[in-house]
């Protein structure tokens, strides 16, 4: 093995990293060099120890704007032009069976409305979808959903055939249509509350 000792400055600052203060107001600096170091008194080196903060890593909550999904676009029948919006609920046709189709035809001429009133939506293609959604949408201040029960639109529970209110709009859950039109209770309780409607 060689020599190890060194007295290269660059050698020894790798190993001397931090400060070295002299203590009790000794105004010199004693080197290994110097040859009064035997009779000289005895210094006392202190390196401080500088108290690190240790990083952490912290979540910083902060508003940022991420590109959110596209506007759903609902593909409707009609022209929606006094805020109408009828849901159906069937995922085997664009509306209903002849005779389901058949029935709403009747509810719509009851009511004296055309097809430039409401919105007809089959729900089947947007299952999952809100009434807030559709709301929005198509600014709805009356609903007629056939098919589509209250806990699909997230509303909870709700009774089946009656008028009920959800903020302005008024809202009418019943079974769906080709249902409807075999169940005589059933469309007897929709046409009372039909009669109620204020359009």
């Amino acid at each position: 093995m060689g020599e190890q000792l060194t007295t290269s400055a660059e050698a020894l600052r790798l190993f001397f990293t931090e400060d070295i203060y002299l203590v009790n107001g000794e105004d010199k600096i004693l080197s290994a060099a110097q040859p009064e170091l035997k009779s000289a008194p005895v210094i006392e080196v202190v390196i401080p120890v500088v108290e690190q903060e240790i990083p952490v890593r912290s979540t910083i909550v902060a508003e940022v704007k991420t590109p959110t999904a596209e506007a759903v676009v609902f593909k409707y029948l009609g022209k929606n032009q006094k805020n109408i919006l009828i849901l159906v609920n069937d995922a085997g046709n664009d509306v209903s069976t002849d005779k389901g189709k058949e029935l709403l035809r009747n509810i719509v001429k009851a009511l004296l409305l055309t097809a430039n009133d409401f919105a007809l939506l089959n729900y089947a293609a947007y299952a999952g979808t809100g009434f807030e959604e559709f709301k929005s949408f198509f600014n709805s201040k009356l609903v007629f959903a056939f098919g589509v029960t209250p806990s699909h639109l997230g509303l909870g529970e709700q009774p089946v055939n009656e008028i009920i209110m959800h903020g302005a709009a008024q809202l009418i859950f019943s079974g769906n249509l080709d249902q409807l039109a075999d169940d005589q209770m059933g469309k007897k309780t929709l046409w009372g509350s039909l009669k109620k409607l204020s359009i």
